[in-house]
């Protein structure tokens, strides 16, 4: 009890990098017959309905009193770093496995920090500097995994890319409404920026032409309780204990908990994905990891 009472953010801020990885591979599971596209809907649609009566029991409202410049720069905040990000997220997904993936996410921290860089005037540390060239080491390492076939490297090669594009653009998404972080309730922010990212996902499938077959693979029997359980926890479950983290303990302390995130999801691809483990992987994860925790604290 003692524990929970002076760790509650720490204990928190941990378990959003189990829950996480873990509804990473359910949603890998998933990707398997299920659109990213369909996949990305789902899960923001699901994580907007459960946020709205959140958002209400906490005492908070959807529709706050903001200027409308605010609610603007969420919306799109969120078509580019829900919307956009998180079905790239599931494309790299799909093509790399959630073992190299758990790697390639490692870049949204020079992201953040590029941009921070760029948009806010913040400045590189040389730890920041070393962290950087480990995780692109990491990255680099990963293009070396293949099974011996040219058809195994361009597929890795497109996830990895998927991949970065994914974190780039998340990144931007977060970087550019960092002041409007500073001054708004979290839960609010997060609301705002799920029903950005819906809403251009809706305008991306009202456009596709296999608009048909993306909704179908969706409502799939064969991968239905990966989809709902995935959604559930990662678009949900682990958002709100990510809020508690960041609620209850400082942020740095938090951001580095979070980071865990990569290493359960290695391990978990391992154990039930059964994904194999080599000394290659074992040494993205590390430099990715540790290069990770060097951009966050250098």
């Amino acid at each position: 009890m003692i524990l929970l009472d002076t760790h509650l953010g720490e204990i928190l801020a941990l378990l959003t990098a189990v829950t996480w990885a873990f509804a990473v591979i359910l949603f890998k599971k998933s990707g398997e017959t299920v659109h990213p596209v369909g996949l990305n809907l789902f899960k923001d649609l699901l994580a907007v309905f459960l946020f709205i009566p959140t958002i209400w029991l906490f005492g908070g409202s959807i529709f706050r009193p903001a200027p409308w410049p605010d609610y603007a720069l969420l919306l799109l905040s969120g078509a580019l770093g829900v919307g956009i990000a998180d079905t790239l997220f599931f494309k790299s997904l799909n093509a790399l496995g959630a073992g190299l993936s758990a790697i390639v996410d490692c870049l949204y921290s020079p992201f953040i920090i590029g941009l921070s860089i760029l948009w806010l005037g913040e400045s590189l540390t040389t730890w920041q500097l070393v962290g950087v060239v480990m995780i692109l080491s990491a990255v680099l390492a990963a293009t070396r995994e293949t099974n011996g076939g040219k058809v195994d490297r361009r597929r890795i090669v497109v996830g990895i890319l998927w991949g970065a594009l994914a974190m780039a653009t998340m990144a931007v998404g977060i970087v550019m409404i960092k002041p409007l972080l500073d001054r708004s309730p979290l839960l609010w922010v997060t609301g705002v920026r799920l029903f950005g990212g819906a809403l251009v996902l809706f305008a991306v499938l009202a456009l596709h032409p296999a608009r048909r077959s993306i909704v179908g693979s969706v409502f799939s029997t064969r991968r239905w309780g990966y989809t709902l359980s995935g959604s559930f926890l990662g678009a949900y479950v682990a958002m709100i204990l990510w809020l508690g983290g960041m609620k209850f303990t400082q942020a740095s302390t938090a951001a580095a908990l979070n980071q865990m995130s990569s290493i359960f999801i290695f391990i978990f691809a391992a154990w039930l994905l059964k994904e194999k483990i080599t000394p290659l992987r074992i040494v993205g994860i590390v430099l990715g990891v540790g290069g990770a925790l060097l951009v966050t604290f250098g």
